[in-house]
Formats: structure tokens, C-alpha cells, sequence
């Protein structure tokens, strides 16, 4: 059983909704992103989304982009991310870790080297944005085969038709974007997203993780009723990039982690 079916076990078992929290290795550089990563679990946070920095993150809104480009400033790469892992597992090796980028750095490491890199850094699960189901031969099924989750898209748009294809080579949980465009816009509307998740739902015994558009403690509990779990991540980048203190956006963090829980 992976870090990521054993947690969703866990929460099955307390009657609990996942909350997971994205944030941008080496944000706003790499020893403050560490000490950030490292309390995420003590502030409530079942699943790690750790954002791997990149020069053209086109899925991204404002507020990640910036994320990454002071990442990218302050020297942060897909090794260094893979430290993050390997620090954080050294005292924590319970909690999933997620990477969340684009195919580029991946592909100019070589899937095989990544691959073998990843599942000794710690890391269970990829979500690669900008690789469709048709690319599955390129890393899903590679990742699946070393035993890392492949977690897929499904959006407003993933019709009854195009559904099958995304849920197809998919392990771990399904990321619903509650809304289109990119991250850190619109925010998400439990009454809007219900449907979606159910339809999901009828066709996966996997959990729907609902992120996008998730900016505070009700929205996420809101949410959380709704679905298996929310993801917030621009929000917490947010604080991070307006300077706040590590504790005051482990505070925020666990606000969010309690509506979620509550959901």
C-alpha cells in the first residue's frame, strides 16, 4: 500500500476529509521553503503538494508564477526539490509527498534517473499538468511501474467522453479544478463543484480531491463536505511571498486544515 492509499485509509478510518497543501520548493529560497515543508504535517496537512519551479508554468496564475520565479532566483532545481524530500523524510515517513510541475526538467533528467531519484528521495505521487492521458507511455506508466501514484486532471470540461481516458492509468486520488482557467482566480462554489465530484465518483473508487479557487477555512470546509478533500495552494504561496513569518503561515495552514477536517 502506498504513503497515499494508507493515508486516505487513515482518514476513511476517523471519519476525516484530506486536506493537502501545495507549496513551491524553494519559495522564497531554499532554507525558509524547507522550514515551511517541514511543519506542514504539524499544522494539519495530510498530503504534500510540492511545487516543482519552472520557466514556463502555463497553468499557473500570478501568484505561483511568482512563486517560481523567485524559487528559480534563489537557485532552486528539480535536485534540490528531490532534497526536499530526502530532508523531510529523515524525520517524517508517513506523510505523502506529491511533486506538481511540467514534463521539461523531468524529461531533461531522464524519466529513468528521476524515477529512481524520486523513490529513494521519498516521493509517492506526480501530477505532471502538462502531460494528457495520450503521453501515458512517456512517465504514468513508468512512475506506476516504480511504484509512484500518477495523479490525473479531471476538469469542468473532462466530459462523459473524454472521463474514462483521464480516470484510465490514474492511481492515488483524482484533482478536480473546480474551476477552469488557471490557478489562484475564481473561487470554487461547493454548490457548483457537487456534481462534478459525484459524476467523478460514479466512475472511480479512487478519492476527488477538489483544488483551485480555495482561498479560506469556510470555503475549504465547504468543500471538503462535498468531496474527499480539498487542496489549497495559492493562498498559502500567497502569505509566503508577502513575507510572512514560517509561523504565521503554518498558523494560516492550520486554519485551513481544520475547515477542511471539519468538512
Amino acid at each position: 500500500m502506498s504513503r497515499i492509499d494508507a493515508k486516505f485509509a487513515q482518514l476513511r478510518a476517523d471519519g476525516k476529509k484530506a486536506f493537502v497543501a501545495y507549496v513551491m520548493a524553494g519559495d522564497p529560497d531554499y532554507d525558509k521553503g524547507l522550514e515551511i515543508v517541514k511543519g506542514l504535517p504539524d499544522a494539519g496537512v495530510d498530503i504534500i503538494e510540492l511545487g516543482v519551479p519552472f520557466t514556463d508554468p502555463m497553468a499557473d496564475g500570478a501568484t505561483i508564477q511568482l512563486a517560481g520565479q523567485r524559487a528559480l532566483e534563489a537557485g532552486q532545481t528539480l535536485e534540490k526539490t528531490l532534497q526536499y524530500a530526502r530532508e523531510f523524510r529523515k524525520n517524517d515517513d508517513t506523510t505523502p509527498i506529491v511533486m506538481m510541475g511540467y514534463y521539461n526538467p523531468i524529461y531533461s533528467r531522464g524519466v529513468d534517473v528521476f524515477l529512481k531519484d524520486a523513490v529513494a528521495a521519498g516521493i509517492d505521487g506526480l501530477i505532471i499538468v502538462d502531460l494528457p492521458p495520450e503521453e501515458d507511455e512517456e512517465l504514468c506508466i513508468p512512475a506506476q511501474a516504480a511504484g509512484i501514484n500518477f495523479i490525473r486532471l479531471a476538469t469542468p470540461t473532462t466530459d462523459d467522453k473524454r472521463l474514462p481516458k483521464v480516470l484510465q492509468n490514474t492511481s492515488g486520488f483524482v484533482y478536480y479544478v473546480s474551476v477552469t482557467g488557471i490557478t489562484g482566480t475564481a473561487e470554487a462554489q461547493a454548490g457548483d463543484v457537487a456534481p462534478e465530484v459525484a459524476r467523478i465518483k460514479a466512475k472511480t473508487d479512487l478519492p476527488v480531491i477538489v483544488g483551485f479557487g480555495i482561498k479560506t477555512p469556510q470555503a475549504a470546509e465547504n468543500i471538503a463536505s462535498i468531496a474527499d478533500g480539498a487542496v489549497v495552494g495559492s493562498a498559502i504561496v500567497d502569505k509566503i511571498g508577502k513575507g510572512e513569518s514560517v509561523a504565521d503561515v503554518l498558523a494560516f495552514v492550520k486554519s485551513l486544515a481544520d475547515g477542511t477536517h471539519r468538512g
